[in-house]
């Protein structure tokens, strides 16, 4: 009859975890539940905000005060003519100038209005032509070649047809910033889904999402990276698209916007004028970025794990 006696030790030919687990102290195992309980317990501490906003501020001030720097040492060389290079105060004398007039707010706001509503547009176009573009190989092949063009065609070269077509309003200043935004977008979407595996795609099959569904729920958030490239690059084309309508199509109907704004510059002769615009432009460019498209595809790289989270 076989032993059962379990104080007899294990054979050496036996399981080895016997042995290793009769080997462990009762020291051992309680300096493992506490640093269990410690992985459990364990809270990323915050970075006070002031340390953020120095860590993300200092750099670009700093950046700029050099650039100001520079270009006071080419004013004071004497580099350029006076109407042709002036000094940051005498630009900071004209931006104050529109400060102190009211009109800096009311020329932001217009080309802003007209970027936003425009890039809205681009993407409510943008986004099922991509789609399509992306999942019907006919159709790639016929307009994919098209969009690729239209995306390397300077935007600029629009707005003299625009204008023909449309005639001098706000129309024409839209169509340009369609032509210059929705073939990015359209690309950017179209790259986002060739880089999703095909074993998502089956695997959402399996499981029901076909059709509109499969779209929705598996084809876009897997595509989102991409998508979300393609759409940053899209503002800024709208961006580029819109300034490039405003300074040609100017109209007193129009409003009065930052190309207007750097277009009178011109024709005035004032080089502070036409700075400031160019300051305020890149602003602008600059803040939608930090503000918005930045937080954003942060967020998205976080949720995939491929953003390591900072303390």
């Amino acid at each position: 009859m076989a032993s059962t006696d379990l104080t007899k030790p294990v054979d050496a030919d036996g399981p080895s975890s016997a042995s290793s687990v009769s080997s462990e102290t009762p020291e051992d195992v309680a300096g493992l539940e506490a640093g269990l309980d410690a992985l459990e317990s364990y809270q990323e501490e915050r970075t006070p905000i002031w340390r953020t906003l120095l860590a993300k501020v200092g750099p670009p001030t700093l950046a700029i005060a050099v650039l100001i720097g520079i270009w006071q040492i080419a004013y004071s060389a004497h580099l350029k003519p006076e109407y042709a290079l002036p000094s940051p105060a005498q630009v900071w004398d004209a931006f104050m100038v529109q400060w102190h007039k009211g009109d800096v707010f009311d020329i932001l706001w217009v080309s802003l209005k007209r970027a936003a509503l425009g890039f809205l547009m681009a993407l409510a176009i943008g986004t099922p032509l991509g789609l399509v573009v992306a999942r019907v190989r006919w159709i790639r092949a016929a307009i994919g070649p098209l969009l690729s063009g239209l995306q390397s065609l300077p935007s600029v070269a629009w707005v003299p047809p625009a204008v023909i077509w449309f005639g001098l309003n706000n129309s024409a200043i839209y169509a340009v910033v369609l032509l210059g935004a929705v073939p990015s977008i359209a690309q950017g979407i179209i790259s986002g889904v060739d880089q999703v595996p095909p074993l998502f795609i089956r695997a959402g099959r399996v499981l029901g999402a076909t059709g509109l569904r499969g779209v929705w729920h598996i084809l876009l958030p897997a595509a989102l990276p991409g998508y979300l490239a393609g759409v940053k690059q899209g503002w800024a084309f709208s961006w580029r698209s819109l300034m490039a309508a405003e300074l040609i199509a100017a109209s007193p109907d129009l409003g009065y916007g930052l190309g207007q704004f750097l277009q009178q510059g011109r024709d005035l002769g004032e080089m502070p004028m036409m700075i400031t615009a160019v300051f305020l432009i890149l602003i602008v460019g600059i803040g939608i970025e930090l503000l918005v498209f930045s937080p954003l595809e942060k967020l998205v790289l976080r949720q995939r794990g491929l953003l390591a989270s900072t303390k």
